[in-house]
């Protein structure tokens, strides 16, 4: 009994710790249409880039922006946003109710109790216009031969 005891005493405070139950890092999954894009991430201690469709580990405390490019297409630049999800706002309340301040701070400090939104993220790459053509130009004459006479 004692020893169950000493066992409670020691898990129970990690239970609402959500750098502990959550991690302090996460799976960003980004995909473009088409894909094969490059997509490059600001805001990590290392600068990061993938080609689409991908998957990078990064911090949850990290500023993330994610600019996806691709060759005659439109430059797209997504910043995501940290939220608190239900499992992460259990993970903190968990520490105020088991007196948990020091697993409060590391929390706090760890960004553990967010996650990145959109993640997904999701793109769907516009094609970049043609340039238009200066008013009176004429149109290019047409490489092909002309049609052979029909008898």
């Amino acid at each position: 009994m004692i020893r169950l005891l000493a066992v409670a005493a020691l898990v129970l405070p990690c239970i609402g710790c959500a750098s502990i139950t959550r991690g302090t890092t996460e799976n960003i999954s980004i995909s473009s249409t088409p894909s094969g894009a490059t997509a490059e991430l600001s805001g990590l201690d290392n600068p990061t880039s993938c080609v689409t469709p991908c998957v990078v580990v990064v911090k949850r405390s990290a500023d993330i922006t994610v600019t996806i490019n691709k060759e005659g297409y439109e430059p797209q630049v997504i910043p995501l946003t940290k939220e608190i999800p239900g499992s992460g706002a259990a993970g903190f309340a968990g520490n105020v109710l088991l007196g948990g301040l020091v697993g409060m701070g590391v929390d706090a400090a760890t960004g553990a109790a967010q996650d990145h939104k959109p993640n997904p993220v999701i793109v769907t790459m516009n094609p970049v216009a043609p340039a238009p053509q200066p008013r009176g130009a004429k149109p290019r004459p047409s490489t092909r031969p002309p049609p052979a006479p029909q008898s």
